[in-house]
């Protein structure tokens, strides 16, 4: 049997941390989550079986660029998808660094098919 993809979700919002865990949970994820980019770091060094990782921005302590600096520099080599209610950061230089990004709202669909695209590509 495969296994199931492992995806981290990293948001300081936890209404937005269950609606993931729920969400993806159905569509036949294993889901992790942290509250911060500290955290999320945290859970990278420990657990090297992470398929994927959906990063917010805008959160208290470290910005989700600042953990995603930090990935790219450790060279985990895991897709990042960087999910925000704010287009600005699109043009952030260091965003260009994430694999995907998603610009949060309620249907979860545009998040649902980068996932599978990023996943799909990962196996090739």
């Amino acid at each position: 049997m495969d296994k199931k993809p492992r995806i981290l979700f990293v948001d300081d919002e936890d209404n937005i941390r269950l609606l993931y865990k729920t969400a993806f949970e159905k569509e036949g994820y294993e889901v992790l989550l942290a509250k911060s980019g500290e955290e999320a770091l945290e859970i990278l060094e420990k657990d090297k079986d992470i398929d994927l990782i959906v990063l917010d921005i805008k959160m208290k302590g470290m910005s989700g660029l600042d953990t995603l600096q930090k990935i790219v520099k450790e060279e985990l080599k895991i897709p990042v998808i960087l999910s925000t209610a704010y287009v600005s950061y699109q043009e952030d230089y260091m965003s260009w660094f994430a694999d995907a990004y998603v610009v949060k709202q309620a249907d979860l669909t545009e998040l649902k098919n980068e996932i599978k695209r990023l996943l799909s590509e990962r196996k090739k």
